[in-house]
């Protein structure tokens, strides 16, 4: 039989600033230090054609893939036949794997949902699928990824009090499901990764009681890390703030904080600033795909005509491919073609603006700086780059 580490999943809170949190989650796959932003490779790619040893020379810290998408295709049995996500895909550091519940949500015209889980028809081909919280754990354990998610429901906002409160009351009783199936998985003699993390995921749609009460249930399970999901369906921005406020103070303050699907590097620095550790989103990739850029001046949409004949770089203070080696003309001429090596480059560079933001918000909380920082770059990544610059 195989025995957890121990030492695996210990998340060290490091410093604080207000409510900003400086930590290191220990991993199997290695220390992820946070506050931390995954980088979103839903089919185990980064989509635009960032390839997995390119996310090394951006930042990257953690990939993140989705159990639903790669069950469906290749196969989660293939990928463990092949040794697992992290061998499958050539990334060396930790992955997390959302675990379905998602879709939950945006496949809501393919799905029925029962106590035992989840009717789906897949998207693809429309054949009938099954996951339930024991499903969503064998495939992420087929998987080996570093941490598996909890499966849950997340629900629409805004949604009907009474059927928010059902839901979050089904989702707490799947996470002890969850954490029992995770168990007995870990202790089998052929899986790949029995040092797995699960985190659990609060829900409770934007009704302040319910994120309380869910939250406080979650937490008797003492999972490795607890995710605020069900936010960015729908609701505006200071909801959101809103939420993480009234739940934030029910987390436990040695685990690591999730906000799942959060957004804008200024949706970041907010929740940074309340208390959150782990991000994901698939924004900077798809919005680069269009040519929407952030930098450390504030958003800028290459398509834009002033940019056809300007031979800067994005940014003169970026180091990412894109800027050391072309022109914002350039850029402009292979993305409006619809290029592909628009779509990477620009993919690319707003990868490696994310990372780096992270790494600055890290350093200004080793600093003691972090309340400056925060203050100054809310207002400056939330414009357009101003002209001239």
């Amino acid at each position: 039989m195989c025995e957890k580490d121990e030492k695996m999943g210990k998340f060290t809170l490091l410093t604080q600033d207000g409510k900003a949190r400086r930590g290191i989650l220990h991993t199997v796959h290695g220390d992820i230090q946070t506050p931390v932003f995954m980088n979103v490779g839903t089919c185990a790619a980064i989509k635009g054609g960032v390839s997995p040893t390119e996310l090394v020379d951006i930042g990257c810290q953690v990939e993140l893939s989705n159990t639903y998408h790669l069950h469906l295709r290749p196969g989660d049995g293939l990928i463990k036949q092949m040794g697992g996500i992290r061998k499958f895909m050539s990334w060396k550091g930790p992955v997390l794997t959302d675990s379905g519940g998602f879709q939950v949500f945006s496949l809501a015209s393919l799905r029925k949902i029962k106590e035992e889980g989840v009717y789906f028809a897949s998207h693809i081909d429309g054949r009938r699928i099954f996951m339930g919280p024991e499903e969503s754990m064998q495939i992420q354990s087929n998987l080996a990824s570093t941490i598996a998610m909890a499966f849950d429901e997340c629900v629409e906002n805004p949604s009907p009090y009474p059927y928010v409160k059902q839901s979050c009351e089904r989702t707490a009783r799947w996470l002890v499901r969850c954490k029992a199936e995770m168990e007995r998985l870990n202790s089998l003699p052929d899986t790949l990764n029995p040092n797995q993390l699960l985190f659990g995921i609060n829900q409770g749609g934007t009704y302040d009681d319910l994120r309380v009460w869910h939250m406080d249930e979650i937490a008797k399970l003492d999972c490795d890390g607890y995710a605020i999901g069900g936010l960015a369906v729908g609701e505006d921005a200071e909801t959101m703030y809103h939420i993480i406020d009234v739940v934030e103070p029910h987390m436990p303050v040695e685990k690591p904080r999730y906000l799942m699907g959060v957004g804008t590097p200024v949706n970041i620095l907010e929740a940074v600033h309340r208390g959150v550790d782990f991000f994901d989103c698939v924004m900077p990739s798809r919005n680069a795909r269009h040519g929407n850029l952030f930098t450390w001046n504030g958003k800028m949409n290459l398509q834009n005509e002033k940019y056809i004949a300007d031979d800067r770089p994005i940014s003169d203070v970026c180091n990412c491919p894109a800027c050391r080696h072309y022109s914002r003309s350039y850029l402009r001429h292979l993305v409006h073609s619809q290029e592909a090596l628009g779509m990477r480059l620009a993919v690319a560079h707003n990868l490696f603006f994310y990372n780096e933001l992270m790494a600055k918000i890290r350093e200004a909380l080793d600093g003691g700086y972090f309340e400056s920082f925060y203050q100054k770059y809310r207002v400056i990544l939330a414009q357009r780059v101003p002209d001239g610059q």
